[in-house]
């Protein structure tokens, strides 16, 4: 092989892992926490925040709450149970939960109680607080705030797909549950649909 072939052919496979190096690179761009990004079509942020805040504004502008205020001379105690996701995508149940609390407690309209697993870990510094901490300053046991409704509920999806185009159909329905009665005082649901269409790539 000629000293110039070698050389050619080692300018080639330079030029060859510059270009893979440069296309491998990772790119990171910082975006506004509230602005609505899809990237694939599925459940994300923004549908958890979005169905939370319509879904709870629906529930506090009820009948059930002014029911319950005028027969009890105070604000109902609410607490969030088991969201289900049920669709047929991994979806973060945790994150729109959390949504759904934030906007129950801001609204300033209900009394909100702690999760089981909040209630346990309370319970638990209740009692380290029992052997350690002064009289003063120690919080008895038995005291808690008991919930007077619960709110449970299923995320279901539905896709239909033909070819590059695929419809994404999201329902969220959630139902408040009185705990005194197990009457059910609320129903509530919101539907999402998506058209998404892929693009097919050639390189």
């Amino acid at each position: 092989m000629s000293r110039s072939m070698f050389s050619t052919k080692s300018a080639v496979a330079v030029l060859f892992l510059a270009l893979f190096a440069g296309g491998c690179s990772t790119e990171v761009q910082r975006v506004d926490a509230n602005k609505a990004i899809d990237l694939s079509g599925a459940w994300n942020d923004t549908d958890s925040q979005l169905v939370a805040e319509e879904m709870m504004k629906d529930v506090l502008n009820r009948v059930w709450i002014d029911d319950f205020n005028r027969e009890h001379k105070r604000q109902p105690s609410v607490i969030v149970g088991e969201v289900r996701n049920l669709s047929n995508e991994h979806i973060n149940v945790n994150t729109f939960v959390s949504e759904v609390e934030r906007n129950l407690i801001n609204s300033g309209r209900v009394q909100f109680v702690a999760s089981s697993t909040e209630r346990q870990e309370i319970r638990d510094e209740r009692k380290d607080q029992d052997l350690n901490a002064s009289e003063a300053t120690r919080k008895a046991m038995g005291q808690e705030k008991g919930a007077d409704f619960m709110l449970k509920g299923t995320i279901n999806t539905i896709i239909d797909a033909s070819g590059k185009t695929q419809l994404r159909y999201y329902q969220v329905d959630l139902n408040l549950i009185s705990l005194a009665d197990n009457r059910l005082v609320w129903m509530g649901q919101k539907k999402i649909k998506k058209l998404v269409e892929r693009s097919t790539l050639t390189f």
